[in-house]
């Protein structure tokens, strides 16, 4: 059969970082790119940005129009049961295709939760869909999974492609402009894209999800040429652009070839990127990438404990992390670390000590996650060796000592001493004024906006634990709702 019209769809109504948005749907725009050629026209929907079709009703007439096949992003764990009931409330007499980090893990959950699914899409996806538009037959295609006959089918997994075979994103395709957004309220008027320059990583930490897809594959190192990269910075309309690699400074000859030509070239944007403290080895490439345009670096530190580090396979220590900064701190990019807490055996005092260990490095923003494992995650078997430890079906680790509130409580505290010490809010801010995309006034925007969130957040949290004090002293019988009278 082929396809005419195909609708990718990324089905988020809203961004699923906690209050802040900004990126496009990377992922789902390189299966749009991969379907040009094979069908006849293609619509890519972000619901986050398209209100009137946000409605099940609303899409569905939309579908019913001419679409006749409709590719579905399903990538976050977070509201997944939302997602797939929404997915459910599309049309039967369609071809719906799901794929997605979240899809290739639940295949057969997904088809049970939605009936009107024909095809899920397992692994990297850009040349199944292309074998699909094709009029493949479907027990033909490896990487799919399909009902026949009232059961599933799951074809063979298909191997990797190369990466000099993706097509990037066309962006001609977009019906939306991304902007930073915080809780709903625009920040700048600065538009923002993604680009992913390389695929996989040649580490080991044992805690990554993304080293390994959910058939367990690893994707080892592969880089698209700098030509290609640069070629496709200039293209964008984008003038802040977030690198999508793991670590985009691997190969400090390719990157620096990069920054070569966006130097040629004239090109003048700004660029935040994945590192690891590896970088604080060549000077000379921070300097250049620097004049090129970087000023955002974002590096996994995870821990303040070297007994945790050699844990989680990183491959460094904290005396190296302390070196590496020393070197970092001689250029005035803007840092952001990754730290993991709940790590297994980790105390309390350990995860309270990354706020000062934090300050001691320069760092200007935390990111904290609690420790995860997939199914195929190294160490997965660790977390379930240990005895107290148990691991939730999102995959978050807990153990007997740190549940879910502790956890909670602890990474407030440690986000709270981090920027609410020392003047850290403003050093933050202050450092914006180094991205050179900000006018002052766009940069006092920002001072007010910011607070004015943290406000209405901490109220929000405020109003919702009186309400929860009420309940506690309410008696059960004055909750119930009153019965209307017999007469």
């Amino acid at each position: 059969m082929r396809y005419r019209h195909v609708l990718c769809l990324y089905p988020y109504p809203e961004d699923q970082a906690p209050g802040f948005g900004v990126f496009p749907p990377t992922g789902l725009e390189y299966i749009a790119a991969a379907l040009k050629g094979h069908v006849d026209r293609i619509s890519l929907v972000d619901l986050r940005h398209e209100r009137s079709l946000q409605p099940a009703r609303s899409l569905s007439e939309f579908i019913r129009r001419d679409v006749d096949l409709v590719c579905i992003s399903l990538g976050w764990k977070a509201r997944y049961q939302r997602i797939c009931d929404y997915i459910r409330q599309l049309p039967t007499d369609r071809t719906l295709v799901v794929g997605g980090r979240e899809a290739t893990d639940n295949v057969e959950d997904v088809f049970e939760k939605c009936p009107n699914v024909d095809v899920i899409v397992r692994g990297e996806g850009e040349q199944i869909i292309q074998d699909l538009a094709g009029g493949r037959p479907w027990d033909q295609i490896r990487g799919l999974s399909y009902r026949r006959e009232g059961q599933i089918v799951h074809n063979p997994n298909r191997p990797l492609q190369p990466i000099e075979d993706i097509t990037p994103p066309d962006r001609s395709l977009r019906r939306s402009r991304y902007f930073p957004v915080l809780r709903g309220v625009r920040l700048l008027p600065v538009e923002f894209d993604t680009i992913l320059g390389s695929r996989g990583c040649p580490y080991k930490c044992k805690f990554c999800t993304f080293s390994l897809n959910p058939l367990g594959q690893k994707r080892e190192y592969v880089a698209r040429s700098p030509e290609s990269v640069v070629d496709e910075i200039q293209a964008s309309r984008g003038k802040v652009i977030m690198f999508a690699d793991d670590n985009l400074f691997l190969q400090p000859d390719r990157i620096e070839r990069i920054c070569d030509l966006l130097l040629e070239r004239g090109i003048d944007k700004r660029y935040f990127a994945n590192a690891r403290i590896e970088v604080s080895r060549h000077p000379h490439v921070l300097d250049k990438a620097y004049r090129a345009g970087f000023r955002m670096l974002l590096i996994g530190i995870e821990s303040t404990s070297d007994r945790i580090l050699e844990q989680l396979g990183k491959g460094f220590t904290t005396a190296q992390v302390r070196d590496a900064f020393k070197v970092l701190r001689r250029f005035p990019f803007y840092y952001h670390g990754y730290f993991i807490y709940g790590n297994v055996g980790e105390t309390e005092a350990e995860m309270m000590a990354i706020p000062e260990y934090a300050r001691e490095l320069g760092l200007h923003s935390l990111g904290l996650s609690r420790l995860r494992v997939d199914k195929f995650t190294p160490l997965r078997k660790v977390v379930e060796s240990t005895p107290g430890y148990k691991i939730s079906s999102h995959g978050y680790v807990y153990s007997n000592e740190f549940d879910r509130k502790r956890l909670r409580r602890i990474r407030n505290r440690i986000r709270n001493r981090f920027m609410f010490r020392q003047g850290q809010l403003g050093k933050t801010l202050a450092t914006l004024r180094n991205f050179d995309v900000l006018t002052p006034r766009q940069i006092s925007r920002v001072g007010v906006v910011v607070p004015v969130v943290v406000v209405n957040y901490i109220a929000r949290r405020i109003r919702k634990a009186f309400v929860r004090l009420i309940r506690k002293l309410t008696p059960e019988d004055d909750q119930a709702p009153q019965k209307p009278s017999a007469k």
